[in-house]
């Protein structure tokens, strides 16, 4: 599955769309990760535990959109955009989206 933020691929054109597909994944922070986030923010720099709970978040949601794609037949993915949003406090979404191609090669 070819997945790109592009409008096209290179030497490819697009020969069906079959609409919009998505992702998503809710999270919730860890009391052992506030503890190590809270240490961190005293003696400033990067939060590498919520950093790496955001990486994880935005693999699952991308997984799920390539699996909404597949079931549609589609080998492709154009224009992937990611989102995020506080649903409750401690609490975020990670939705990415695009749209559901197929392509073939451009002649």
């Amino acid at each position: 599955m070819i997945v790109v933020t592009t409008p096209d691929v290179p030497g490819m054109k697009v020969v069906a769309t079959l609409g919009l597909v998505r992702g998503n994944t809710i999270r919730a922070r860890h009391a052992g990760r506030d503890l190590m986030a809270a240490l961190r923010n005293i003696a400033g720099g990067e939060i590498r535990e919520y950093t790496k709970m955001m990486a994880e978040a935005r693999e699952q949601a991308i997984d799920r959109m390539v699996e909404e794609a597949e079931a549609l037949g589609a080998d492709a993915i154009l224009m992937v955009r990611f989102q995020t949003a506080e649903i409750m406090r401690g609490a975020a979404e990670m939705l990415c989206y695009g749209t559901a191609v197929r392509l073939a090669p451009d002649a």
